[in-house]
């Protein structure tokens, strides 16, 4: 769980979002992130990412966002997959991470903490109650 926490800086965000609905459009951003880190850990099928997802705080994720990602994920060779036989139904497909995933997380940690760092400045101070006038130019 540290280093999920160091890689992703999530301890930082959940201070930021933890009861709050997560607004989609900022979810959109990092999920492909999000999955390729989750991956990088263990192979993992649709529905139990969706678990984890949810374990990690992002409580209102859908189904229905996360296999959309995860195809595309696969189309951009990203990631792999394989069929792996179940006990309790249907086979189920395994993700896992491709060299190219790889150095895509990579690239995506590294822009992420470089936003992450330019909002928290941007957000650290308090908001004020109203803007100050505009400066007067000479």
């Amino acid at each position: 769980m540290q280093a999920r926490g160091a890689v992703l800086d999530y301890a930082r965000y959940r201070v930021y979002f933890g009861s709050v609905p997560h607004d989609p459009q900022l979810l959109k951003g990092v999920l492909s992130m999000l999955l390729l880190r989750l991956l990088a850990e263990r192979e993992s099928y649709g529905y139990e990412l969706v678990g984890r997802l949810r374990d990690l705080g992002l409580d209102g994720i859908a189904e229905g966002t996360v296999y959309p990602a995860l195809s595309r994920l696969e189309r951009e060779g990203r990631v792999a997959a394989r069929l792996i036989a179940s006990r309790s139904g249907p086979a189920r497909k395994y993700y896992r991470p491709t060299p190219a995933g790889y150095t895509a997380l990579a690239e995506g940690v590294g822009a992420w903490r470089d936003l992450a760092g330019a909002v928290q400045t941007a957000l650290a101070d308090p908001v004020p109650a109203q803007p100050a006038p505009p400066s007067e130019e000479a």
